[in-house]
């Protein structure tokens, strides 16, 4: 593909006007369609962005030959339902995180994506961010020895009422699938999936976390992941990588982070950034890096990003099912 990616955008929400507004910062590359289940909001998002087709439903989308790669930013209790009938109309897809509702679905999009030829990625941004992927070869190269521990933290406060969707079962309400993705991603990006979960967790009412507490456990690896996330706390949401060597500690914000400081001993404390890296910067939030993966994977022909690989996405997923099977939280999608 040597042409202009174009993009088609799946749901109206606050996250895929993010994402419309960052991608006009992206050379290349522009959002041709809208869809939303209801034509009006569907035409009021393509007026705002400038955008040229507007769906009052999804397989309008899914159906338009001007459309390249479509983005999934609806509610993740959707993601399957949403990329299934993309994929299936032909159509490469980045899908919000978490990815799906367990495990299960992933897999069952993971399939059709590959039997059909079609790239698929997780849209953990994370990944994909300069800082972060400075970080991984910094690790991976040894500057912190063997990684011994992983702390990390997402927890906001709403309130966030009982009618509110992160409340709500049916639409995969909780902490954990919300903001626990972003420190088990994190972990299993420096240490893969773990072969241990433990958890303990303050649940709703509804029967949804409202905070989450995990520990998990790599026994090859001899490491540990302290991790927390939380809708009725606001914790620090930072991280902290401790190795046999040494320690990088990322500031609050760690899932899009401009710096982050490794620490040595017998050395000065070091300070990394990365060009172009961060939130900040010409008023973007940082989803160009994800969608500049996913450029240069679709002009040259790959249907898999290494950056976000498939088979790690399905970790992920497994280890939030193995939380949420230690919490006792159940979604009726889970059957």
């Amino acid at each position: 593909m040597d042409r202009v990616v174009r993009w088609g955008v799946l749901a109206t929400g606050g996250i895929a006007a993010t994402f419309a507004e960052d991608l006009r910062s992206l050379p290349g590359s522009e959002v041709v369609a809208v869809a939303s289940r209801t034509e009006t909001s569907a035409r009021a998002f393509a007026e705002r962005f400038g955008i040229p087709r507007a769906y009052g439903d999804w397989a309008s989308l899914a159906a338009d030959d001007e459309v390249d790669v479509v983005y999934v930013a609806t509610p993740h209790s959707a993601h399957r339902e949403a990329a299934a009938l993309c994929l299936e109309a032909g159509k490469h897809v980045l899908c919000e995180k978490a990815f799906t509702l367990n495990a299960r679905e992933a897999e069952e999009l993971v399939k059709l994506a590959r039997d059909r030829g079609l790239f698929l990625m997780e849209a953990m941004w994370t990944y994909c961010d300069p800082v972060v992927r400075r970080m991984t070869e910094l690790v991976r190269d040894g500057a912190i020895g063997d990684v011994r521990t992983v702390q990390a933290d997402f927890g906001i406060t709403g309130p966030f009422g009982a009618g509110h969707r992160l409340r709500d079962p049916a639409l995969g309400g909780g902490a954990l699938l919300d903001l626990g993705v972003y420190p088990v991603s994190f972990a299993q990006l420096l240490l893969g999936e773990p072969d241990r979960v433990q958890a303990d967790a303050l649940l709703s009412p509804e029967g949804v976390d409202l905070h989450t507490a995990m520990l998990l456990g790599w026994s090859e690896a001899g490491a540990s992941a302290l991790l927390n996330c939380s809708i009725v706390a606001d914790t620090p949401r930072t991280a902290s990588i401790t190795g046999t060597k040494g320690r990088i500690d990322f500031p609050p914000g760690f899932f899009h982070p401009e710096r982050f400081v490794l620490h040595r001993p017998g050395h000065d404390p070091e300070e990394f950034t990365a060009e172009g890296s961060g939130a900040a910067g010409e008023g973007l939030r940082g989803l160009q890096f994800e969608q500049a993966e996913v450029a240069r994977a679709l002009r040259a022909g790959e249907t898999e990003s290494p950056l976000v690989p498939l088979d790690g996405s399905l970790a992920v997923m497994r280890t939030l099912d193995a939380v949420r099977d230690r919490i006792g939280v159940r979604y009726p999608a889970d059957g």
